[in-house]
């Protein structure tokens, strides 16, 4: 697997320090990774703020540092509005052919993307076909730049394995793949090994984050004890050190035959706070971990 770092991680939106776009990818290279994921809105890869001498500015510097951006992080929600007078949807699906229009421009061939929360009163089966409509024309848009959609297990619709496995069926595009996660169907108690086998071999990238559980509870004076509060709260640790299996995730995507860019994204609060230093730390122990990793897998089977 490639390794990748998302630039998310360093964009300030919990707090953490921010790089600008041409720092991010001197960090990157810095720490040992192969490529970045950009995520395409401000501070880094917005549409609003990405004219072609910055695209060539983004080039020059990827070549500089000898690192390449193989995903540029997109950011939907497929879910009807309130507001039916505003083209929501439409906003977004020139959203997403913007993104996959400078993805092309800087040697990127992967646009992440999200389904639908469900929030309001449509039953999922209108959901359903609504998101799948969009997503269609989104990869019919995305295939003329040459650009393949990564549909992230993030959102309500489409979440469990099962689930997305169906929604690509029914979207029926070749450039429509997975961006398959392992903290979604861990949280979600699904068989991780299991889970990533079955999505493997329809994949185009995974990213990946590792956390602690923090269970809740409530206490109740009446009977000097606690009821259990659902759900948990989760916060982010250093790679390998939460409650997701990542060797049996790893195991399930190489014995699927998946072969993609796996990211490693800070995109919540960590452990330790949000100064350079420790973002840098978190990041680093992912190349660490993930390389240890690969070569305990060779040692085990020279085969690999």
């Amino acid at each position: 697997m490639k390794l990748s770092l998302f630039s998310v991680s360093y964009a300030g939106y919990w707090g953490q320090h921010v790089l600008t776009l041409s720092e991010f990818i001197a960090k990157a290279a810095a720490l040992g990774y192969d490529s970045v994921m950009l995520a395409g809105k401000r501070p880094h890869f917005s549409p609003l703020d990405v004219e072609q001498d910055t695209l060539a500015s983004i080039r020059a510097k990827l070549q500089q540092e000898g690192i390449c951006c193989d995903v540029v992080g997109g950011y939907t929600d497929l879910s009807p509005t309130a507001a039916a007078e505003v083209p929501y949807l439409e906003m977004q699906i020139a959203y997403v052919e913007s993104l996959a229009r400078m993805a092309a421009s800087i040697g990127a061939s992967v646009v992440r993307i999200f389904t639908a929360y469900e929030t309001g009163p449509q039953s999922p089966h209108a959901l359903w076909q609504e998101v799948v409509n969009r997503l269609q024309e989104m990869c019919d848009r995305a295939a003329a730049h040459g650009v393949t959609l990564a549909v992230q297990n993030h959102h309500d619709l489409g979440v469990h394995t099962d689930a997305m496995l169906e929604l690509l069926y029914d979207v029926d595009r070749t450039n429509c793949r997975l961006g398959f996660d392992a903290w979604s169907p861990a949280l979600r108690g699904e068989d991780l090994y299991q889970a990533a086998l079955k999505a493997a071999p329809h994949m185009a990238i995974t990213t990946n984050a590792d956390y602690l559980r923090m269970p809740r509870f409530h206490y109740q004076p009446a009977l000097i004890n606690y009821q259990p509060a659902q759900p948990d709260m989760v916060r982010a640790v250093k790679f390998g050190e939460g409650f997701i299996d990542y060797p049996a995730f790893f195991q399930g995507l190489n014995d699927g035959g998946f072969e993609g860019v796996a990211n490693y994204e800070m995109c919540s609060p960590i452990r330790g706070g949000g100064q350079e230093e420790n973002l840098d730390t978190y990041a680093s122990h992912y190349v660490q971990w993930m390389n240890e990793s690969v070569a305990n897998q060779k040692q085990q089977d020279p085969a690999r």
